[in-house]
């Protein structure tokens, strides 16, 4: 090995201390003619001498430097030779110049060289832009084996001629993605099933056949231990909660939990069928987070009518079933509590705003006068949020303006904001979504909120209320409001047009006692009517203009049916009532024969609006809120902003077809 003091470069001092001895013989010739001749000889040897050592030191390191640059490149070719990994040099139109043992065993393919590697690997792509030093990568399957290949273009110039090579390195991650893969299935993950309404569903049966429903659904349930290796624990009379993992849960998804129509089909003389809702928490950080992500699962599904699945993640929910319809609960317990608990809230309040949703209807607007005459009634500052009247409610609204009982009974959103507080009861009727309310902006003032809503629960909802009367089966809000009004009687006295808004609304989402119509619907309009409630005032509620009969006429005419069972139609006229025009129109649809739901579209304002109705079997909740709407599983709408009613009907009109696709 070189001594390493060989090499040491002169320093640029040494130059220095030379010249400072020849200036000293020069002085010294001056004073004393032998000493200065003696010292500059010896200058001038130590000049000579410093320049031969300078040039042989010169020499030695170029030689060292070329011996190293061989030992490098053959360094370097021994390296790519035995490159742990396949490695071959590609020409730019793709034939193999050179490659590695490792690239051989990987292909057992002779005569490699000259041949083009489409021939040889059929799903690498080449046909890509690839600049000059920039690496890029893609993954090919080959021979049962995954490969990230990796592409560096080199450029090689060589007797003023460029030419340019692809490298492209194989990197096998089967056995990581295989690891990876084992590592997924084996997340854990926690699922909560309930069964909906299981003491009314017991009692649908003959005595002695209920005992063989709880068999048979425990011996379901029970099931699914083995065909999931999972854990299953009954932890009440109508609640389970199964602890299994993710190959499991993609066991389910894959039939789409097809256990929801297995348990449907229990049938003991019953006449309410059996149904349960799951919860499934996936993807948290611990087993405590999948229990909560589980549970706030299970709280939607029952929020949404039950008999469905709904898997949820950190970022997003998965929904399966939902087929059937919420079973009417004959109970008003929780009626009168919900009455009491709503009482208690409003006493200790001082200010009472109550607000439907952006563009109210009747049902709307009646619940909440029926609030507001509760909170009148117990002597409270209570006001209606509303900024603009819509021509469904302008009636309605018009004979509220006239009678003095009313006085003041509507305040603008600007007004509210500016006077609302932290200690303000904001109550919200008829929808429990955030960004639908009226006015938005008071539920991050208030932290006093009450809901009171019968829609279907969306994943969009408020949080965090004081109060929560959320119930799916029932036809409307004006039907849940009467019902607190009839268990606070002896407290609160409804005004006749109160009355009559509450038995309107009710009319309007049961189509006049047509649709989700139950025992207590009924009992509600009694109670209405036995207040003071004039139907043939409430009729005039829902007259029309002759412009909306124009509009009417039109969309019928524009209707397209699918598959012979679903209708899809639109307006052009952008008309201030539309949204009341294209529902009237969705209803008129279903009485033709045959037809078992209707899709109507309309736009206003730049909005557009589709109203969608149905007669049980399609569910038409589901397919509203693919595009961000909601509502019941006959009765549904959305609203679409920033497309072209074109665009909208397009998208309407795809989502039908996916269903249909995924129903075949």
């Amino acid at each position: 090995m070189r001594s390493k003091s060989s090499f040491k470069i002169n320093m640029p001092e040494i130059n220095i201390y030379i010249l400072i001895i020849g200036i000293t013989s020069l002085i010294l010739i001056f004073y004393n003619l032998y000493i200065g001749c003696l010292f500059f000889f010896g200058f001038i040897y130590i000049v000579f001498h410093n320049w031969r050592i300078a040039n042989f030191r010169k020499k030695e390191w170029n030689r060292y430097i070329e011996t190293l640059s061989l030992d490098i490149d053959e360094t370097t070719k021994k390296a790519i030779m035995n490159l742990p990994i396949p490695l071959c040099i590609l020409e730019f139109d793709g034939n193999i110049s050179w490659y590695n043992k490792k690239f051989y065993d990987m292909t057992q393919s002779p005569d490699l060289l000259g041949e083009n590697i489409d021939n040889i690997v059929k799903n690498l792509n080449l046909r890509k832009v690839l600049n000059e030093n920039k690496e890029m990568y893609t993954e090919v399957s080959y021979k049962d084996r995954e490969y990230t290949v990796v592409y560096n273009v080199i450029k090689n110039e060589q007797d003023d001629q460029v030419k340019y090579l692809m490298m492209l390195y194989w990197i096998d991650k089967t056995a990581y993605l295989a690891l990876s893969q084992k590592y997924e299935e084996e997340k854990n993950i926690i699922m909560l099933i309930q069964v909906d309404g299981y003491d009314e569903v017991l009692k649908s049966a003959d005595e002695d056949k209920r005992s063989l429903i709880s068999v048979e659904l425990e011996r379901i349930l029970s099931g699914l231990e083995t065909s999931l290796q999972a854990a299953v624990k009954r932890t009440s009379k109508d609640k389970y909660i199964i602890i299994t993992n993710q190959k499991g849960l993609s066991k389910l998804q894959e039939n789409k939990f097809t256990i929801l129509d297995t348990i449907r089909d229990i049938d003991y003389g019953n006449t309410l069928p059996v149904t349960i809702s799951i919860g499934v928490g996936r993807s948290g950080d611990s087993i405590y987070e999948n229990i909560k992500l589980a549970t706030g699962a299970l709280d939607l599904a029952l929020g949404r009518g039950g008999d469905q699945a709904i898997v949820k993640t950190k970022d997003k929910f998965e929904f399966y079933g939902g087929k059937s319809k919420a079973v009417e609960k004959t109970t008003k317990v929780k009626s009168r509590l919900i009455g009491h608990a709503l009482k208690e809230i409003v006493s200790q309040s001082k200010t009472i705003y109550i607000m439907g949703h952006k563009y109210p209807d009747l049902d709307a607007m009646g619940a909440a006068v029926g609030i507001y005459d509760i909170c009148k009634s117990l002597k409270k500052e209570t006001y209606i949020v509303l900024d603009t009247v819509n021509e469904s409610i302008d009636e309605f609204v018009s004979r509220l303006n006239k009678c003095e009982y009313y006085k003041d009974l509507f305040i603008s959103k600007e007004e509210a904001i500016k006077n609302c507080t932290r200690d303000t009861l904001v109550v919200v009727v008829d929808t429990h979504r955030p960004s639908y309310t009226e006015c938005e902006e008071l539920l991050g003032i208030s932290k006093k909120i009450a809901v009171i809503d019968h829609h279907r629960k969306g994943v969009e909802s408020i949080q965090d209320t004081v109060l929560s009367f959320h119930e799916i089966y029932v036809s409307s809000t004006c039907e849940m409001v009467t019902e607190v009004v009839q268990y606070l009687e002896d407290d609160v006295k409804i005004n006749k047009l109160t009355a009559e808004g509450l038995l309107a609304g009710i009319s309007l989402d049961t189509k006049f006692f047509a649709f989700k119509t139950g025992v207590r619907t009924f009992e509600a309009a009694s109670y209405l009517k036995k207040a003071g409630a004039d139907t043939t005032e409430v009729k005039k509620l829902f007259r029309s203009n002759v412009e909306d009969f124009k509009a009417k006429a039109e969309i019928i005419s524009n209707t397209r049916i699918i598959d012979n069972r679903i209708c899809i139609s639109y307006s052009k006229i952008q008309s201030e009532n539309i949204n009341v025009v294209i529902a009237q129109a969705a209803d008129e649809l279903l009485t033709v024969k045959k037809i078992e739901a209707s899709f109507v579209l309309g736009e206003k304002d730049g909005t557009v609006f589709i109203s969608a109705r149905s007669l049980g079997k399609i569910n038409v909740h589901v397919l509203m809120e693919k595009l961000g709407g909601g509502g019941h599983m006959d009765i549904a709408g959305a609203q679409l902003e920033g497309v072209s009613i074109k665009e909208a009907y397009m998208k309407v009109h795809e989502i039908i077809e996916q269903y249909l696709r995924e129903e075949d």
